[in-house]
């Protein structure tokens, strides 16, 4: 293996992980960079590339001169789904020239949450005033989300893969898995000559990623994460590598564990509800109890909405609305 520069380091052949600073309790994203080896004339690829705040950027910017490249010398950006920490740049690297792709999917149901601002804003808050947000809330939401906006350039000319598809990129064969949960488009990369998986957030080494419902997403992505979990273990892949903390052997193993946390999470949550209405909200207190800041409430809010709504569809939990706001209770 080649020699691991200070910013970054070789994770799998050709093959290297850059962790960047972001402002969230993940700490750091994992972006990854595919070097391409003599005997191809391709270019080298970012797979996801943070956010822009100053000390991201500079971060992944130093990365890349440690190997003698700037954003102008990337051939293409990969971005695994929509999200911030792995979306937000994608923009400004676009206009130095790399050509950015996503999943057919994700452009379609995932970036037009950056591109469509206003209809996105005002879904999003009528999704919240139903499901018993108070008003005090939403006026600070609004003003955290303008700041997240701030930091998003979406890009301009996205290109698309499609599930199954097969890729090359830096001189290397990838095959494209859509594994919808996450993000609704959320999509990983198998290089099938090693079994090397670029994961994005689809499985995380300590935590689960958040599986929310937001007003522009699938209606029941609890399900289609349990499916991308199966779909993940079936690819017999032998290293996973994570949009956050390190790198996953145990692939199978680990999805496991991750499907049981959340049949853990649906039973915790029946056992807060009985036949009294309850809304999304105050369930999500006592599902998520504790002094979660304002980011944090909103994601505890829309992964319980999640959990809920799988709940509805599995028939143990009914949903109703009582002046305009949605209830849950026990079938």
């Amino acid at each position: 293996m080649a020699r691991a520069a200070s910013l970054s380091s070789e994770v799998a052949p050709g093959i290297f992980a850059i962790p960047v600073p972001i402002p969230y309790p993940f700490k750091y994203v994992n972006c990854y960079l595919l070097l391409p080896g003599p005997d191809t004339t391709d270019g080298p690829v970012l797979v996801d590339c943070a956010l822009d705040t100053p000390e991201a950027r500079s971060s992944l910017e130093a990365a890349l001169r440690e190997h003698g490249l700037g954003f102008g010398d990337l051939e293409h950006l990969v971005v695994t789904h929509h999200h911030p920490d792995h979306y937000g740049l994608a923009g400004l690297i676009e206009a130095q020239g790399p050509t950015v792709w996503m999943l057919d999917v994700e452009k379609a149901r995932g970036h037009i949450f950056w591109s469509e601002p206003e209809e996105m804003t005002r879904i999003g808050q009528e999704l919240f005033q139903r499901h018993g947000v108070s008003e005090a809330y939403l006026s600070d939401l609004g003003r955290e989300m303008a700041k997240t906006r701030s930091r998003v350039h979406p890009a301009r000319n996205l290109q698309t893969f499609a599930d199954g598809q097969i890729l090359s990129f830096a001189g290397m064969r990838f095959r494209a898995v859509w594994t919808p949960g996450h993000a609704d488009g959320h999509a990983m990369l198998l290089r099938e000559s090693d079994g090397v998986l670029l994961a994005g957030d689809q499985i995380l080494e300590r935590i689960s990623p958040n599986i929310g419902l937001w007003a522009y997403s699938y209606p029941n992505p609890l399900q289609h994460y349990f499916e991308s979990l199966a779909k993940t273990a079936a690819l017999g892949a032998s290293l996973a590598l994570p949009g956050h903390y390190r790198p996953i052997q145990e692939i199978a193993g680990r999805v496991a564990e991750l499907e049981a946390h959340h049949r853990e999470r649906l039973g915790f949550l029946l056992g807060l509800m009985d036949s009294t209405p309850q809304t999304c909200w105050q369930l999500s207190l006592g599902l998520f109890p504790g002094d979660l800041n304002l980011a944090q409430r909103r994601f505890a809010w829309s992964e319980t909405l999640a959990h809920l709504e799988y709940l509805v569809a599995e028939g143990q939990v009914k949903r109703l609305e009582l002046d305009g706001v949605v209830h849950y209770s026990r079938t």
